[in-house]
C-alpha cells in the first residue's frame, strides 16, 4: 500500500562535502534502510579544512517544504540538525505542530565537540524554551548540555542530575552523550534517561581519529531510522551508539583533514 515503506525525515542544512548536516543523514537513513526525505534550512559551502561560506533559506520556502511534504507521505521519524537563527528555529516548530512526523529527535547543534559556539544567545534560548519541549529524544554532546543547563558537568553523579534537568525542561528521553577529546581515553560513556525514569549508560571503545566530522548527525539519524521502523526509543539508542561507533572506527580517507565518519559502514 501507498506509504508502507518507512520514511523518515531531516530538517537541516546542506553540507556541501557531504561530512554532516542532510548529506551524512540522508546516508545513515539510506543504511538504515528507511527512505529519507529532507527539509533543508541552509546550504553550506565547505570541505574537509572547513566552511567558507553558508546561505540560510527564505522561511516562506521551508514553510512550503513542510507543506509539500506533509500533502505526500507518512513520516515516522524526524530529526533536526542546525537551524541557525531565532526565525528559523520559529518556523520549524510552528510547522511541527502543524503537521504530524511522528516522534522528535532533536540534535541540538549548539556548540561543536570541541567547544565552539554554533548559535547565537538569542536563537539558544528560542531552542531551549520551544523546540525541547516538543522533543522525544534529545541527544546534546557535553558542552551542549552544560550551555543548556548553565553547570559544569565533571563526574557521573554530574551527569545524571544534568539529564534530569535536561529532562525537566521538556524532552521526554534524553541522551547525554559523552566526552571524546582526550586521546588517552579508552572508552567513551553516554548516559540515557528515559521517560518512565528508567536510565541506564552505554560504553563503546574511544577511537583517536580526526575522521568525525558528522558523528553527531549519524548518531542522531541512526536513531530516527530505527524509530520510524517501529523500535522503541531505548533499542533505537542502543543501535545508533553501536552504529556511530563501527562509522569511526570503519576508517575511509575523504579529504585531507577532519574527514568524515563512513555512513555506509558495514553493520547488521
Amino acid at each position: 500500500m501507498v506509504n508502507d515503506f518507512p520514511q523518515a525525515l531531516t530538517i537541516a542544512g546542506s553540507d556541501s562535502d557531504g561530512s554532516a548536516g542532510m548529506q551524512a543523514d540522508m546516508n545513515t537513513f539510506q543504511r538504515r534502510n528507511v527512505y529519507g526525505i529532507s527539509i533543508l534550512t541552509a546550504a553550506v559551502a565547505g570541505n574537509s579544512y572547513g566552511i567558507q561560506a553558508s546561505h540560510p533559506f527564505p522561511l516562506d520556502f521551508v514553510t512550503q517544504e513542510f507543506q509539500s511534504i506533509s500533502d505526500d507521505f507518512k513520516i515516522r521519524a524526524t530529526k533536526t540538525g542546525m537551524l541557525a537563527d531565532t526565525p528559523m528555529i520559529e518556523t520549524v516548530v510552528d510547522n511541527l505542530q502543524k503537521n504530524d512526523f511522528g516522534p522528535l529527535i532533536l540534535d541540538p547543534v549548539i556548540i561543536t565537540k570541541h567547544g565552539a559556539m554554533l548559535l547565537e544567545e538569542e536563537a539558544f534560548e528560542t531552542l531551549k524554551q520551544k523546540l525541547i519541549p516538543l522533543a522525544t529524544l534529545i541527544t546534546p554532546n557535553y558542552f551542549e548540555a552544560v550551555k543548556l543547563i548553565g553547570v559544569d558537568i565533571k563526574n557521573d553523579n554530574d551527569t545524571i542530575k544534568a539529564a534530569h534537568a535536561l529532562q525537566n525542561m521538556g524532552s521526554k528521553n534524553v541522551m547525554l552523550k559523552g566526552r571524546h577529546q582526550d586521546p588517552t581515553q579508552s572508552e567513551v560513556r553516554d548516559f540515557i534517561l528515559l521517560e518512565d525514569g528508567s536510565s541506564f549508560w552505554l560504553s563503546e571503545p574511544f577511537v583517536n581519529t580526526n575522521r568525525v566530522n558528522g558523528t553527531g548527525d549519524v548518531l542522531s539519524a541512526c536513531i530516527t531510522a530505527e524509530v520510524a521502523k517501529g523500535s522503541s526509543i531505548s533499542d533505537a539508542i542502543r543501535v545508533g551508539k553501536k552504529f556511530v561507533t563501527a562509522a569511526i572506527a570503519n576508517q575511509i580517507e575523504v579529504g585531507h583533514k577532519f574527514g568524515p565518519v563512513n555512513h555506509l559502514v558495514p553493520f547488521d
